[in-house]
Parts: C-alpha cells; sequence; structure tokens
C-alpha cells in the first residue's frame, strides 16, 4: 500500500453524483446566446440545408420564436438580417424601418425580457457581400465606419440591448461607440467581434445570411489564423475604444485565443461556436458517427473551460431542452 498515494483520484469519479458534485466547468442555458435568421415576407420559416434545425424566418416566425426560446429558458439571440434589397452601399442595414429594427420591435411585443443582440455589419446588405463600401475592388475601411455607426443606431432606437459588430473594420467599435452616446444611448453595451479570424468554417453561415462574396474573400479585413499576437493587439484596440465584451470567433479552433484573451484582459469574453462547428457536428451525428448529446456538452464545456462567458451557439436552444443533461 506504501506505493499508492493517499489521495485517489478515482475515489470522485465513481458516481455521477460525485462527478457532479466536484465539476469544475458547468455550462448553463444562460450563459448562451441563439443566432437567427430574419428574412423579408410573411409566414416564411425555410429550414437552412446546410445546418439542420436552423432556418430563416420571417418577422412574426422571428418573434413566435423568440417566445419559445425564452419559454424554454434561453437568456439572449443575435439577430441576423437579410433586407428586401440590396446595393452597393447596404443601404438597408441603416433603414429605421428595415429588417432588423422591425423584428426588434414584433420581439418586444412578443417576448419581453429576451436580451436582444444585433449584429452589426454590411455583408448581409451589400449586393457584393462584403462588410464595407468597395473601392477599387477592396473595402474603403474609413467611408465604411459611418454607415455601421448608424446602423448601430437605428438598431438602438428600435430596441437592441447589446449591438455586437462584426464587419472588422478598424475603428469601428470607437466610431459606434460616439455614435451611440450622441443619441442617447451611453447606457448600450458594445460586444466586439474583437478577434475575428478569416475560417474556412463560416460557410454554412453565409447560406443562411445570403451574404457570400460575390469576389475575392475577406482576409483583408477578417484576421489570418495563424496569428494570436495580433489577435491580443485587436482586442486591446476594442477595449480602448469602448468593448464591453470582446468575442473571439470561431471558438473551438481558437480556444488558446479565448484563454489568452481572459488571462490578459480579464474583461467578458465570447466566443462564437460557428456554423461550421455546428454542422460537422450535425452531419456525424445523421450518420451514426457520434453521440451528438455528448459531444455537444464536451465542446461547450471546453469554450467555458477555455474562459469564455458567454457561448453564441445554434445549440442553445437543444441545451436549453436538456440536450447533453446528465
Amino acid at each position: 500500500m506504501s506505493r499508492f498515494p493517499a489521495y485517489r483520484p478515482r475515489r470522485l469519479r465513481r458516481s455521477e453524483a460525485l462527478r457532479r458534485l466536484v465539476r469544475e466547468t458547468r455550462v448553463d442555458a444562460a450563459q448562451l446566446v441563439q443566432p437567427l435568421f430574419v428574412v423579408p415576407g410573411r409566414g416564411v420559416e425555410k429550414p437552412v440545408a446546410s445546418m439542420p434545425g436552423i432556418a430563416q424566418r420571417s418577422v412574426e416566425r422571428t418573434a413566435e420564436e423568440c417566445r419559445r426560446l425564452r419559454d424554454l429558458g434561453v437568456p439572449a439571440v443575435i439577430l441576423f438580417g437579410v433586407p428586401e434589397r440590396k446595393d452597393a452601399r447596404g443601404s438597408g442595414a441603416t433603414d429605421p424601418e428595415g429588417i432588423i429594427p422591425r423584428a426588434l420591435g414584433a420581439i418586444r411585443e412578443a417576448a419581453p425580457g429576451l436580451l436582444l443582440v444585433t449584429d452589426v455589419c454590411l455583408c448581409e446588405y451589400t449586393d457584393h457581400g462584403h462588410c464595407g463600401l468597395v473601392k477599387d475592388g477592396d473595402v474603403d475601411n474609413d467611408p465604411t465606419l459611418q454607415l455601421l455607426a448608424g446602423e448601430a443606431v437605428a438598431h438602438a432606437r428600435a430596441g437592441a440591448d447589446v449591438i455586437a459588430p462584426s464587419d472588422m473594420m478598424d475603428g469601428r467599435v470607437g466610431a459606434i461607440r460616439t455614435a451611440l452616446d450622441a443619441a442617447g444611448f451611453a447606457h448600450l453595451p458594445i460586444m466586439a467581434y474583437a478577434a475575428k479570424f478569416a475560417s474556412a468554417f463560416y460557410g454554412p453561415f453565409r447560406d443562411a445570411a445570403e451574404s457570400t462574396p460575390q469576389f475575392g474573400d475577406r482576409r483583408s479585413y477578417q484576421m489570418d489564423p495563424a496569428n494570436a499576437e495580433e489577435a491580443l493587439r485587436e482586442v486591446a484596440l476594442d477595449i480602448e475604444e469602448g468593448a464591453d465584451i470582446v468575442m473571439v470567433k470561431p471558438a473551438l479552433p481558437y480556444l488558446d485565443i479565448v484563454r489568452r484573451v481572459k488571462e490578459r484582459f480579464g474583461y467578458p469574453v465570447a466566443a462564437y461556436h460557428v456554423s461550421g462547428e455546428y454542422a460537422m457536428v450535425k452531419a456525424a451525428a445523421e450518420r451514426g458517427w457520434i453521440d451528438e448529446a455528448r459531444v455537444v456538452e464536451e465542446s461547450l464545456t471546453a469554450i467555458r473551460r477555455a474562459g469564455a462567458d458567454v457561448i453564441i451557439t445554434y445549440f442553445a436552444q437543444d441545451v436549453a431542452r436538456g440536450l447533453g443533461r446528465r
């Protein structure tokens, strides 16, 4: 017996009750945000083929879905809008009667108490699919900032609780913070997509948001996946400009970034468990190759363990229903 230590870790692994009692990291629906895609029309609920269980919905159907999510215990949603018409300037993004302002009003009535986060970007609204104004084949950073600020103010006036700029333009958090403050919304927090990488995991999202670039790609403004130190510089800049929550996107391939951001800055950190991560789990589960519930639980636990306070995930509704609960 002298060969064995006094502390035997297996003692606390012998039953599920013991394992739950000493569990270091927990995932709760209260930490999750469900993405939703709002489209024109009425009575629309169109499944997204590359994302089983996810659909594009018209405003009134989105409001109904939000009521259901709230009743399940999902505390927050993030809204992505597809306008009726697109143009080179993304004019629908700043329209006070646009798709997201209309959705915000309908959701407020249908699901009071649900936290409403709005994505602020131009890619869904431009006919070229890029996240800003295009000049000579590239996104023109500084003129784009005014449009993003206008979009943020339009969402704030319509009732958004959190503004989430995802465009990755330099200086956009400062421009949005200044515009919100000037418009009387100094109380509204900004959740900045601070370290958003030019990832191959976004494909299904672009189907859902109808935002695939019509030429080129987004590598001139989204981050190089190889760069960690640059990610920390991006986060520092967003905090200096007024971000209240900083986000890393995608989640699982960048858990090292999540950890470093949390340790370096101590700010609330969000991680976006993106469409490609969701679609891979769904595809493998449909083929019987994995246990979906256990993989979801393990994946979200890893994101929390790395340091994320908030997880944006298409599995939020499933977790609230009890998926993976043991």
